[in-house]
């Protein structure tokens, strides 16, 4: 499984309506909004990274309404348990 990060720039005119299109868009599990210099922030999880270069080179450049996107392939995963384990090093409970 090939997991990425993908953010997204919008055009004026996709902020209103670009978000549902991403989460219809096949290989996209996940789209939020965010504040900063992305307005989209959408996890992309396919089986191989032929799969991936399919959804941002042609998937999402059918989309209208995107300005610009920054693409970062996840190399590992962290769950809840595994961080909570990291910073709960040395600490007992009592």
């Amino acid at each position: 499984m090939v997991t990425a990060v993908l953010l997204v720039k919008a055009t004026r005119e996709g902020l209103s309506n670009l978000g549902p299109r991403l989460a219809e868009t096949s290989g996209i599990a996940e789209v939020y909004t965010v504040t900063g210099e992305w307005d989209f922030v959408a996890i992309v999880r396919v089986r191989q990274h032929e799969e991936l270069a399919d959804v941002v080179t042609k998937q999402l450049a059918r989309l209208e309404g995107i300005e610009r996107t920054n693409t970062m392939v996840a190399f590992q995963q962290f769950s809840a348990h595994d961080l909570e384990a990291m910073f709960g090093l040395g600490l007992e409970k009592g």
